[in-house]
């Protein structure tokens, strides 16, 4: 079960004991579990909007709760990774986490590029619906080639932005993909074309999780390991329309 989300991997179910649950994770329930997170991105993605403040010229400035939503999401991501049981108490908590984050850095990008955030938000979850109504009919198969070349793909990405996060200490940068030109549009369409597949290797995931009979609080963790890619694929959404914006 090969994927490019760090949440859902080859080894998530290597951990948990399929048997210590008289109740088994289920599709149903993890769908249920996933609306719930999504409610608590968007209340508290909400709250963190309305919360933004402007400066001067009218620059939307980050407020506190962003900050706070970000270190706090990544901190909860990783206990959730590392401590699969407790995903019940930490993924909900991780959802308002990110929704603090989300409300605040799509209120700077809506200041600027007023009317983005709606249509980033309408593009992620067309997305999701779309891809999902492709893997169910058969349309598109998570093949082990599927997953090798969505696997390999992410990875670049993340050694690619890691390598820029580096270099953005010295001053430097890597040219053309954070930039509006045709290079930076380009890479951008192709990050989210990548984060999107993911979403069909994490539709895989929960299924073959199912099948397995995993315990019930992996319900949550499913739902949360699906809810790390669509924050992925709104953030590059978001990226890919100011830069098409800019020009």
């Amino acid at each position: 079960m090969r994927t490019g989300n760090p949440a859902l991997n080859d080894k998530t179910f290597s951990s948990v004991d399929v048997r210590d649950s008289r109740e088994g994770m289920t599709i149903n329930g993890t769908v249920n579990r996933a609306g719930c997170l999504i409610l608590l991105v968007v209340a508290s993605a909400w709250f963190s909007w309305s919360q933004s403040t402007s400066g001067p010229g009218g620059v939307v400035v980050a407020n506190p709760y962003m900050v706070i939503g970000l270190l706090g999401g990544l901190v909860l991501a990783l206990v959730t990774i590392f401590a699969k049981k407790f995903a019940p108490v930490t993924a909900p908590i991780y959802a308002v986490m990110e929704g603090l984050f989300l409300g605040g850095i799509s209120a700077i990008f809506e200041a600027r590029f007023p009317g983005i955030a709606a249509q980033a938000v309408f593009a992620t979850f067309g997305t999701l619906l779309g891809l999902l109504l492709a893997y169910r009919s058969g349309l598109i198969k998570a093949t082990e080639n599927f997953k090798l070349g969505v696997f390999a793909a992410t990875a670049g990405i993340a050694l690619l932005y890691l390598v820029s996060f580096i270099m953005s200490f010295f001053g430097k940068s890597i040219p053309f993909i954070h930039e509006s030109g045709l290079m930076g549009i380009c890479f951008s369409v192709f990050v989210v074309i990548i984060a999107a597949l993911n979403l069909v290797l994490d539709f895989d995931f929960i299924e073959n999780g199912a099948a397995m009979g995993a315990p019930k609080y992996m319900e949550w963790y499913a739902a949360f390991g699906l809810l790390v890619t669509l924050v992925w694929l709104y953030l590059e959404i978001l990226r890919l329309l100011s830069k098409t914006r800019s020009r």
